[in-house]
């Protein structure tokens, strides 16, 4: 794999990841602020430790999960790849400026099952 192609798909990941987090972040807390069930900086504080807590122990099983537990790995190519996180960023940016309520996550799995759905009829 090519240093730009690489570059590329590492960037395309982390413009995912930042979008991911402004697009589902504010789901977190949403419900304890606006039922003044706890003020926004005690909110944010147990959200914050809570996403912490989360990623630091269940990252690695959720990971595992997207990348074999989906898709087989072997039916999908870069570009298709590429094409998923695309198109899950689009859908985010869409849904988030039209207000819709929308997972980060369901977009990525949606973008990777079908991706891996015409790499397989492409690859036939």
């Amino acid at each position: 794999m090519s240093f730009i192609l690489a570059s590329g798909i590492v960037t395309v990941v982390l413009i995912y990841a930042f979008i991911n987090g402004f697009h589902d972040g504010g789901n977190v807390v949403a419900t304890m602020i606006s039922s003044q069930t706890l003020r926004p900086r005690y909110a944010f504080a147990i959200g914050a430790v809570s996403e912490f807590i989360g990623a630091f122990f269940l990252g690695g099983a959720i990971a595992r999960t997207i990348s074999t537990g989906i898709v087989n790995p072997h039916l999908i190519s870069i570009w298709s790849l590429f094409a998923a996180l695309a198109g899950a960023i689009f859908w985010n940016i869409i849904t988030w400026w039209r207000g819709f309520p929308s997972s980060s996550s369901h977009a990525l799995i949606g973008g990777l099952v079908g991706a891996a759905l015409i790499d397989s009829f492409l690859m036939s």
